[in-house]
């Protein structure tokens, strides 16, 4: 559980201006064994060294290690990984004047699709701003994120034309698979439906105006969207399940996501 004044005293560190529940919890589709993610929302810098003596008096081990930003990737910004009362609590950075930036881009239908680890489909950047309209915010002096939060209420029509327009690369790569499967390629064929996968919840969610900001559990959530073909994520989970390793089992893959991607996007 996370102390109740922490979110404060967080935000009493130079440099951060709001604190947000994000993730699972923030959105009631926790398990009991969930993380609690806190984004940290900084502006003009951060001073990791005030953060790192807030997370030692509220941490079990006191040696907390906080990265600097941009300490986990290009995306990802940074943070820490706690556990406070041995519950795991995860700080996790993010820049308020990039987010700012990033809506500005998906209201006239920009996104990016960034190398980051951790996140094996990629980091699609509109995750920034759905992390902000799916958030709880826990504390935020000067209502900076608040404020944000309340201009995301509604899913930019030009963000979902553009990620339903990107929906091409889901043939795509099933043009590669099926190559690929013809030589018992069963790594490149995983790989390839993998991203399929993604691109078609990417798509369902866009166009049902959902925010998508996270590969895991996406196979699930759309398919509980509006849209969704019949079945979509046990078919879904099937064909990642299973994907075969002789040639035939391949084809036979790939031929059934071919199913689903005409299902999704013609």
């Amino acid at each position: 559980m996370i102390p109740t004044d922490l979110p404060d005293r967080l935000c009493g560190v130079e440099g951060v201006v709001a604190v947000a529940l994000g993730g699972s919890r923030a959105r009631g589709e926790h398990r009991p064994d969930s993380d609690w993610d806190l984004g940290l929302y900084y502006k003009d810098g951060l001073d990791v060294p005030a953060l790192r003596a807030v997370a030692a008096t509220v941490a079990d081990d006191p040696e907390v290690v906080l990265t600097a930003p941009g300490g986990w990737g290009p995306w990802v910004d940074g943070g820490g990984w706690l556990r406070i009362g041995g519950v795991a609590v995860d700080w996790i950075y993010r820049d308020l004047d990039r987010v700012h930036r990033t809506w500005t881009d998906c209201q006239v239908g920009r996104y990016e699709v960034g190398v980051q680890a951790g996140h094996p489909l990629g980091f699609y950047s509109s995750a920034y701003v759905g992390e902000v309209a799916l958030c709880q915010v826990l504390a935020d002096p000067a209502g900076q994120l608040t404020r944000l939060k309340e201009q995301t209420r509604d899913y930019p029509p030009a963000l979902a034309d553009a990620l339903v327009a990107g929906g091409w690369e889901a043939g795509f790569l099933l043009s590669g698979a099926a190559k690929a499967a013809v030589g018992g390629d069963s790594g490149y064929v995983a790989g390839c439906l993998f991203r399929t996968i993604g691109v078609l919840a990417q798509v369902l969610h866009a166009r049902a105006g959902r925010w998508l900001v996270n590969e895991k559990g996406m196979i699930a959530a759309a398919g509980r969207l509006p849209g969704a073909p019949p079945h979509f994520e046990q078919r879904a989970q099937a064909l990642l399940g299973a994907v075969g390793r002789r040639p035939a089992e391949l084809a036979a893959t790939v031929g059934a996501a071919r199913e689903l991607v005409t299902e999704v996007v013609g």
